[in-house]
């Protein structure tokens, strides 16, 4: 890999991460219920599902997901479900305003599963990752590009915590709680759908 293709891996990573999606609204619904610590728990939970995703991608293991019409397909329709039932939950579930209402193990969890359910993931880092590389690197130099990837999009979302953090005394306010996990029960809903409509 050459400099000018290491800057443009950097900036397409950080470019990437900043683009609004299920990690946004996931994070801004476990920051509502669970304040900083569930926000933090959840981001942990997704980048573990990024580097899941990422390493196959690596190993070349993600193209048998890609391959194979049947898995794909399976694994769309657990995605769709798993955001539709966090939608649903956000936004006809009971609002509890405390921040027990998310434990770190529960955050974990829910970033873990929507990450590991999402089909797009392993499709974007079969095509994202090699494209940076020659066709004969080796298996080493895909994997620490997948591990660069991971901190680079941990990175972005520290920043989004801490900026969710200045503002948590106004989010911590009932009726706005109540508002913005509805707004995000909703956008995850929509991203669902958009998910089954995808062919």
């Amino acid at each position: 890999m050459t400099w000018s293709g290491f800057l443009a891996f950097l900036i397409a990573s950080f470019l990437l991460a900043m683009v609004p999606g299920v990690g946004t609204a996931m994070l801004l619904r476990q920051a509502i219920r669970g304040g900083r610590r569930g926000a933090l728990a959840t981001m942990a939970g997704m980048e573990v599902g990024v580097a899941v995703w990422a390493v196959a991608a690596g190993l070349g293991l993600s193209v048998l997901l890609v391959a194979s019409e049947v898995a794909y397909q399976g694994l769309r329709i657990v995605g769709v479900c798993v955001l539709v039932w966090f939608g649903i939950k956000a936004l006809f579930g009971r609002h509890e305003h405390t921040e027990t209402a998310v434990t770190a193990g529960s955050g974990f969890r829910s970033g873990l599963v929507v990450n590991l359910a999402n089909p797009k993931l392993a499709v974007f880092a079969i095509s994202f990752l090699p494209q940076f590389v020659s066709p004969d690197a080796p298996n080493w130099v895909l994997l620490a590009l997948a591990g660069l990837w991971v901190a680079i999009d941990t990175v972005w979302y520290l920043l989004v915590i801490a900026m969710l953090t200045r503002v948590m005394g106004w989010l911590r306010r009932a009726e706005i709680r109540t508002r913005l996990e509805r707004f995000s029960g909703a956008v995850l809903i929509a991203l669902g759908i958009r998910l089954a409509l995808e062919a």
